[in-house]
């Protein structure tokens, strides 16, 4: 379950929040117990961040940025399934790798998404997104000159500003889903001390490894 309470309908006042509830699981589900939206999502993105009406419409109004940007949709999309990955976020990753289907891309393509390094399937620009991509997330903004004049070299300025801004942006809701545990990040933490079986006694492992 999500870390924080989900809002039930009959306690949703503000009109923004009751469209998407009806657009995205219909109008007579309260979606905080019927769980499942129309694109086989749990869906308690949308019921958690119902908890703040002024947050869930300022996202919502970053979702609606799409149909002004002139950077090439399934650019956007490389960027953001990318991120999801980066950040190990299973719902943005996943939810983007659809959203890639969907405008075209190639199998090979979603599938190379983890190993693009070795993979001779992306163009000089995609790869150069990815590499961006990759700097934004795991390195912070600390992109190497060499990646951003291949982005110059393709792309204008407010394209590379559109791309910048939307794959942080997804950064952002990556983070916020595994740390809330929403939709597909709801899952217990990976890394956990392995236990000593019954019997086994706990010796200094150091002194063992260095033949003290």
């Amino acid at each position: 379950m999500p870390r924080l309470r989900q809002v039930p309908r009959a306690e949703v006042t503000d009109e923004k929040i009751l469209f998407f509830y009806d657009r995205l699981f219909g109008p007579d589900k309260d979606p905080a117990v019927d769980h499942g939206t129309i694109h086989a999502t749990p869906g308690d993105w949308w019921t958690v961040f119902a908890q703040s009406p002024d947050v869930f419409r300022h996202a919502v109004r970053g979702f609606s940025l799409y149909r002004n940007v002139t950077l090439d949709p399934l650019l956007r999309e490389l960027g953001q399934a990318r991120a999801g990955y980066a950040r190990g976020s299973q719902f943005v990753f996943s939810q983007h790798c659809k959203q890639m289907r969907s405008l075209g891309a190639p199998e090979e393509k979603i599938a190379a998404l983890p190993h693009w390094q070795v993979s001779d399937c992306f163009s000089a620009l995609e790869r150069a997104v990815l590499a961006y991509t990759d700097g934004l997330v795991y390195d912070g903004g600390r992109v190497p000159d060499e990646v951003f004049a291949v982005l110059k070299a393709h792309l204008t300025d407010p394209e590379i500003l559109q791309l910048t801004y939307i794959t942080t942006l997804y950064d952002m809701h990556a983070t916020m889903c595994r740390a809330l545990r929403l939709e597909f990040d709801d899952r217990p933490e990976l890394i956990a001390e392995v236990e000593i079986p019954a019997g086994v006694e706990v010796r200094d492992l150091s002194a063992d490894l260095s033949g003290e």
